[in-house]
């Protein structure tokens, strides 16, 4: 995490996509993207998806969704570096109907609620008026592989590409809701942007941290990511970031903040996205009885990316394994590959630390003793000795899975 003075930051389109409205963002898909589709070879379901490469400011997505856009990362990105490109960075909305152009001049930022003064902040206000600073940070899906849910659930199927790593650019919330000035009693903000709910009975998409997480000085209100403007589709102009939480609470075109006195009840935090109270947020399929909570914080993940399920691997040699770990809602304290299926385990070296809520690569030699066929094994440990589960996580809603991954080769 780093602070820096603030530099003129000029957000270089006063309306967004020409005008175009989100109705027609949505159905553009042109027939040579839909010709071109990728496996992910999932068992208990269809698991083709359609490539495209027409949204605007997107390059080669997986389309798990047109309306609202859900667009997934391709694996391969993942091997090129800890930091996912703008155009290649995961989308998803809750709600279609979120606006296709933003006026730059005209859009405010609100602070209300339990303060001292109420603020409308403009964009220059943002971006001129505030110190900054930049923090390393992974926004992953709280459905994050929820394909490989066994049996299948209700919900996106994501496979591992709901995730991506960036460095974003903005202002801590801390010294917004200062300049506000939070009254005494306050014990939740409220957070609510412009997509707006396709049917009037539907509940508008809001979610609350505590007072205290929201003024941690890590919480930011980010206008860039890889030292660019934000990408409409990932939140244009303003966006939260809550470092190492679930990016269910990165509110996109972020424009109402709101201090709590009451403990918020709206449906998408009093309700929505929950998991059982267990260990690994685990249960049996059909299991009832268990109390449930809200979704908070990311797990530790690992991930090999240069090799894929059947590839062939030399036997008998020594071959390159690398890949990508992260700690969830801390660091990266070790990660461990097996060549045997889980039955042992090697120390990897990791890459450079590129921040605690951040990809950390990693990389080893290893040597696959006979032909055949192999199972390789990757599992993170965090800083707070978390690891990842060898067994396969289970929850009615598919949320926060992060058994260790399978790669399942041959030794030729």
């Amino acid at each position: 995490m780093q602070d820096h003075d603030v530099q003129p930051l000029h957000l270089t389109r006063r309306r967004m996509l020409g005008g175009m409205g989100i109705a027609s963002l949505a159905l553009m898909s042109s027939p040579a993207s839909a010709q071109q589709t990728v496996d992910l070879h999932v068992p208990g379901g269809p698991s083709a998806r359609i490539i495209t490469t027409s949204y605007p400011q997107k390059g080669r997505m997986i389309l798990q969704r047109s309306s609202p856009p859900w667009l997934e990362t391709p694996f391969e990105v993942f091997d090129k570096g800890v930091f996912t490109p703008n155009d290649q960075h995961y989308v998803s909305w809750h709600w279609a109907n979120f606006p296709g152009d933003i006026d730059v001049d005209g859009f405010r930022l609100t602070v209300r609620g339990q303060v001292n003064q109420t603020l409308s902040l403009s964009l220059k206000d943002i971006l001129q008026g505030l110190p900054r600073f930049d923090i390393a940070a992974v926004n992953q899906c709280a459905g994050a592989s929820r394909i490989y849910a066994d049996p299948r659930v209700a919900g996106a199927q994501w496979a591992n590409g709901s995730m991506s790593n960036a460095i974003w650019t903005g202002v801590r919330l801390k010294g917004v809701l200062d300049r506000a000035g939070v009254k005494p009693g306050a014990i939740q903000v409220r957070f609510g942007g412009l997509d707006e709910p396709v049917i009037p009975e539907a509940p508008k998409f809001l979610k609350s941290l505590t007072i205290d997480h929201a003024r941690n000085g890590e919480v930011m209100i980010a206008f860039a990511m890889n030292g660019e403007q934000l990408p409409l589709l990932n939140g244009f102009p303003l966006r939260l970031v809550v470092p190492g939480w679930c990016g269910v609470y990165w509110i996109k075109m972020l424009n109402d903040i709101e201090v709590l006195d009451q403990p918020d009840t709206n449906y998408w935090t009093a309700t929505g996205y929950r998991v059982p109270d267990t260990p690994h947020n685990t249960v049996k399929p059909g299991e009832t009885g268990f109390k449930m909570v809200p979704v908070t914080r990311n797990a530790p993940r690992s991930f090999i990316t240069n090799i894929r399920n059947g590839d062939s691997v030399p036997a008998g040699t020594p071959a390159s394994a690398r890949g990508i770990a992260f700690g969830g809602d801390c660091g990266v304290a070790r990660v461990d590959l097996s060549i045997d299926g889980g039955k042992g385990w090697q120390p990897t070296q990791l890459g450079a630390d590129q921040g605690t809520y951040g990809f950390r690569q990693w990389q080893t030699q290893f040597a696959l003793p006979a032909r055949g066929a192999h199972t390789l094994m990757v599992r993170c440990t965090n800083t707070k000795n978390e690891a990842q589960p060898d067994f396969r996580i289970w929850n009615p809603a598919g949320y926060l899975y992060n058994t260790i991954e399978t790669t399942h080769v041959v030794a030729a």
